[in-house]
């Protein structure tokens, strides 16, 4: 997630303060004056007057929560439903639930991290560096030489590894297991009182370690590890929490998934404890953000405004813990939210991969609001399995392919029944189409398992207000063959742990698209800021039974002394093959690299210039580059000085890929037309010739196999037979 910052917001309020209108002054005003008196007197940790707390209390808790909370906790028929129909699942969850009894921890994309026996709350073992133990106020968690990377520190600290020690309980009724659960939080209260610690410097991550104490306590309800005393001091500690998320909202700092997951932990904290005193307020304050912000952050076609399918699927599983909860509770939600979630949903579907993958567009960071079953970052499954079964919907059932054991967690067995009776049908609306809006168009043969497709972003550079975690994408496309991915986004890697492999992956070099004089379309100002804005432009988008054709172009190169445009042209030739026709425009000479990253997978260049790419030697993607001038093709992977040819699958690994480049320095104008060809077999070629106009530009293809010429006037390709 994009951090919160706001250790040194003084400083910045210094710079903005004219451009802040009163009420964004006010609640600055107020938050600063809240740290102040914080570093002198912390949030009391006393959470009534009462003078003696009676048994009841717990027993009026539970009672609370089974009417409220999810039905799964409370659904006697989940384990053994579990154990049924998902064995490896369960297998796999006593096996995690194991290791981290014992202090070895997979988190976001490291392996076996170990913070220390006793756990170092505050300890990243990647980096090595121990954030230092002062007032949350005073630290700054982008400063990595200070406090290691925060985002691997935080993962820890969200404490959602509890909730699969709880859920082994469930399954077994180990008692060592809901022991842990009680003993890792009362160690984490010793070693984290209220405001101290790097802990406490992102409302986020407090809102979601809130989220994970309900679950894992409510989980173990019924063991002998949860006592009057220590729900007595569980509720002190939501008391704390949830005063400080409400105090340091991030209403102005980082509203987007910060905000929304923010107020989903308020929202939590108000149901599951309407004793609290502030219970009433956190759910009056927490329905009010999340119906406002819908309306915001998600853009009239569904797509969120951040422009990543990662903060995307974030949002619809915030939204769709909200609402369950909502309803289970009788709290009324306008009619915006569901429909808002449905679209966003809509897109993830039209997004989605042959494989059942999700590609990764903009920042992907591998952080989940609450994984209640074991999945991969870009494997949304689960979330449409919850979605089916809520929206009652068999387009999301056939995007899930069955029922997640995520989805029994929270709407108990009762969910297998709706589920089970849909009828998985694919989508009604067209394999292919375009969010004008979000700008990404879809391009796909089909919705079978075998389908072509390609993406292609014509949007800006993340959200208007902030491209935090955006990359410099423009124009670059994504491609699968034969249900396969070969052209990919490269991924994320890191936040704030190396400057290097940050910058590189939101880079335009790691993304299939057109850099200019070796520069990125954006600079980098920090880890999540640019130095100057861009964006594409969608000028036409055109799907019939013939062809989807999308024309768009960016003004990034702008700003060069001789300043380049870029206009790219994507055209699917009868659910068939693809030409991407690049056109460049300028006065003078200039280095250009047309680049195109593969997964990892073999890929050679011949002598006549076509590439082939296959994950199994037989089928896959050729590619061949038509150009006005001659270009250098070259297969880079690996690469160091500088970073060409990575991918990170998965938040803080790196691994080879090849990229495929076409370079020359050239004067412009000039023009490259490239065939992307799904084979059957990737050592027979089409025959195909260029036709070009007399400028020595090329302007159309002939496809002597399919007996036809495609001719890319300015409109839209003319697609003629030959004679």
């Amino acid at each position: 997630m994009q951090f919160t910052d706001q250790t040194h917001e003084p400083r910045r309020i210094l710079g903005r303060l004219f451009q802040m209108g009163l009420p964004e002054l006010v609640f600055r005003g107020r938050q600063e004056t809240f740290k102040w008196v914080d570093r002198i007197l912390p949030i009391r940790t006393a959470v009534e007057s009462r003078s003696q707390r009676d048994r009841g209390s717990l027993s009026r808790f539970l009672e609370n929560a089974e009417k409220h909370f999810f039905e799964g906790p409370f659904d006697p028929g989940v384990p053994g439903g579990l154990a049924t129909a998902n064995a490896d699942e369960c297998q796999a969850l006593l096996v995690t639930a194991d290791r981290v009894f014992r202090g070895d921890f997979d988190l976001l994309g490291y392996q076996s991290l170990a913070f220390g026996n006793p756990v170092d709350w505050h300890f990243d073992p990647v980096s090595g560096r121990r954030a230092p133990f002062v007032h949350w106020s005073r630290l700054d968690p982008l400063d990595s030489a200070t406090v290691g990377d925060s985002k691997v520190i935080w993962e820890l600290n969200r404490h959602q590894w509890l909730v699969h020690l709880a859920q082994a309980w469930k399954l077994t009724g180990y008692d060592l297991y809901a022991d842990a659960v009680v003993q890792q939080v009362q160690a984490w209260l010793r070693a984290n009182p209220p405001g101290m610690g790097i802990n406490w410097a992102s409302s986020l991550e407090v809102a979601f370690r809130l989220i994970a104490w309900c679950w894992s306590f409510l989980l173990i309800r019924d063991s002998r590890a949860l006592t009057p005393d220590v729900f007595s001091q569980l509720e002190e500690a939501v008391q704390v929490h949830a005063t400080h998320v409400e105090r340091y909202l991030s209403s102005y700092f980082s509203p987007n998934t910060h905000l929304t997951g923010e107020a989903l932990g308020l929202f939590y904290a108000g149901v599951v404890f309407p004793e609290l005193k502030r219970a009433k307020r956190w759910r009056s304050v927490a329905t009010g953000i999340l119906q406002q912000e819908i309306q915001r952050q998600v853009l009239a076609d569904g797509v969120y405004f951040e422009r990543s399918t990662c903060y995307q699927r974030y949002t619809v599983d915030l939204y769709l813990h909200f609402m369950i909860l909502a309803g289970r509770s009788g709290i009324d939600v306008s009619p915006v939210v569901g429909k808002s979630v449905k679209s966003m949903l809509d897109v993830l579907v039209a997004l989605r991969q042959p494989d059942g993958s999700m590609p990764s567009i903009g920042d992907e960071d591998g952080g989940m609001v609450l994984p209640l079953s074991r999945t991969e970052p870009n494997d949304y499954r689960a979330t449409f399995s919850t979605a089916a079964v809520v929206f009652n919907d068999a387009v999301y059932a056939q995007a899930a392919g069955k029922l997640s054991p995520e989805t029994l967690w929270l709407l108990g067995t009762r969910a297998a029944n709706i589920f089970e009776a849909l009828e998985k049908v694919p989508p009604a609306f067209d394999p292919s189409r375009v969010f004008p809006t979000g700008g990404f168009a879809v391009m796909r043969s089909g919705w079978d398992e075998k389908a072509h497709t390609l993406i292609f972003d014509a949007g800006p550079l993340g959200c208007d207000f902030s491209s935090g975690h955006g990359h410099a994408d423009l124009l670059s496309i994504q491609c699968s063959a034969f249900g396969q991915r070969y052209l990919v986004d490269a991924g994320t890697c890191c936040y704030t742990a190396d400057r290097e492999r940050r910058d590189f992956f939101r880079g335009t070099a790691a993304h299939s698209t057109v850099m200019v004089d070796g520069k990125s379309q954006s600079q980098p100002a920090g880890p999540f800021a640019w130095r100057s804005p861009c964006a594409a432009n969608l000028l036409r988008w055109v799907s019939n039974d013939s062809f989807a054709y999308a024309d768009a172009e960016h003004d990034a190169y702008r700003v060069l002394p001789d300043p380049v445009s870029h206009r790219r042209r994507v055209a699917f030739i009868k659910s068939r093959y693809w030409v991407v026709i690049d056109d460049l425009a300028g006065a003078a000479s200039h280095r250009i690299d047309v680049r195109f990253q593969f997964a990892p997978m073999p890929v050679r260049i011949d002598d006549a210039g076509w590439v082939r790419a296959s994950r199994n030697g037989r089928d896959g993607l050729l590619l061949r580059a038509f150009t006005s001038t001659p270009f250098e093709a070259a297969v880079r992977e690996g690469c160091r000085e500088p970073m060409e040819g990575w991918v990170s699958p998965h938040y803080g690994q790196l691994q080879p890929a090849p990229a495929v480049v076409y370079s020359a320095t050239t004067g412009l104008p000039m023009r490259i037309m490239t065939l992307l060809w799904p084979a059957e077999n990737i050592d027979e070629l089409p025959h195909v010739d260029v036709m070009r106009d007399a400028n020595g530009r090329p302007f159309g293809l002939v496809m002597r196999d399919r007996r036809e010429t495609v001719i890319f006037a300015d409109a839209e390709p003319v697609i003629d037979p030959l004679p």
